[in-house]
Formats: structure tokens, sequence, C-alpha cells
């Protein structure tokens, strides 16, 4: 929902803060790098039952996601390379930080299975994300839902911050997140329903042209003269 509707305009606002990091000679891609590195410090703490110790890390996680495109827009430098590593970055953090989670919840005496749990909500998290890269690569639009990355991570830090509610938690996040998928997959169907306009003149114009070249050169080949088309004459 944040992808969708505000993140264009919150990052519109964040240009003079991203101007401010550029003169210090940190890149987009340093911001990035640091959001891996923050959040696999961030798994580990959770993994060890540091649950508030692992929610500071979690916004330090958070806080160079959100800097990158800031710096990346105000110093010029934005480029495929560079939304490319930030999509793979915030892929790998996800799976970092709900991997963290399920170490965890699997340490706890009579958790049983519930440790699939977080594993279920990155499942369906990487699901939604296909769902928008496939779209764009096919000319369509899959942005917005209820449950983006920046949802997800705001749940996962409420369930950190009030540890007895991790696991509800969990559960609505995995709810919402299937549900976002559903929305996604039903946006993108429906553009894909509209059928491409057509131009058909274009094409008899082309056949047209590739016809009459093809005779022409069987007239050089062969020292033949055909008889000419009226539309070979006209032209």
């Amino acid at each position: 929902m944040f992808d969708g509707r505000w993140r264009s305009t919150f990052e519109t606002g964040m240009q003079p803060v991203g101007q401010q990091i550029r003169r210090t000679g940190i890149t987009a891609n340093h911001l990035t790098a640091t959001g891996l590195v923050m959040a696999a410090a961030a798994a580990v703490t959770i993994a060890n039952g540091f649950l508030r110790a692992g929610l500071l890390l979690v916004v330090l996680t958070a806080l160079p996601d959100v800097l990158d495109g800031a710096v990346a827009k105000a110093s010029g430098t934005a480029s495929p390379r560079g939304a490319f590593f930030d999509s793979v970055g915030d892929r790998v953090s996800d799976a970092l930080l709900l991997g963290g989670v399920a170490w965890y919840l699997a340490s706890l005496r009579g958790a049983g299975r519930i440790a699939v749990l977080p594993m279920a909500v990155l499942g369906a998290s990487m699901l939604i994300s296909y769902e928008r890269a496939k779209a764009e690569g096919l000319g369509f639009n899959a942005r917005g839902g209820l449950m983006e990355r920046a949802e997800r991570l705001i749940f996962l830090g409420f369930g950190l911050l009030f540890d007895s509610l991790l696991v509800p938690v969990l559960w609505v996040m995995l709810a919402l997140t299937l549900f976002t998928a559903g929305q996604r997959f039903a946006t993108v169907w429906r553009q894909a329903s509209v059928p491409p306009p057509s131009r058909p003149q274009r094409g008899r114009w082309r056949t047209r042209r590739v016809a009459r070249s093809t005779r022409q050169v069987w007239r050089r080949r062969s020292g033949r003269v055909l008889p000419r088309r009226n539309s070979d004459i006209s032209r």
C-alpha cells in the first residue's frame, strides 16, 4: 500500500536528505549493502532470542532501504543495475529476517510446527514480489496491495516488540500477504484481458513493400522484365 500510493511522494520529499548524504561520498549501493549487513545482524540477534534488540536492528535495516532511492536520484546515479541490486537485496533481507524468526520459534519449548509459519510468510512475500516483476516484464503494472514490504516490516517490528503477540502477528501477516497476492493477480489479469490495439494498415503496407522488393530482386537476377503493377508505376 505504501509503495503503490506514497512511495514516489515520499522519495521526492527525501531528496534534500539524499543530497546531504551524497555530499559525504556515500552512494545508493553503499546504503543497500549496509541494509543487508543490518538484516544479517538482526536475523542472528532474533534467532538468539533478543527480540527487542532485533527490533532495533530491523529499524536500521529499513532505514537504508528508505534512503537509497533518494540518494540515487539526488546524485543522478539511478540505473537499472542499482535497481536490480536494491530489489535482490530486499528479497535477501526478507529471507534473513524471517529465517531468524523461524529459528527463534523452533528453539522454543513445545513450539511444534509453528516455526514453519515465518517460512510461509516468506513464501507468500516472494510470490507478490514475483508477480510485480513478471507483470512489469510484460508491460503491466502490479504495484500496490495491503501488505507490501513496508507493511510487513512494520508488522514484524510490532511482533518483536510484544513477543507474546509474535505468532498471532505472523498469522495476520500471512493472511494479508496472500490477500495482496490475490489483489495483484486480479490487477494484472484485468490489464492483460484488454486486447492490444491492432494496426492492420501498417501490416498491409509492410507486406506490399516486401513483395515489391522481392519482385525487383528477381528481375535483376534473372535479367527479365516483369510486367509492372499499377502500384509500382505510381511509386
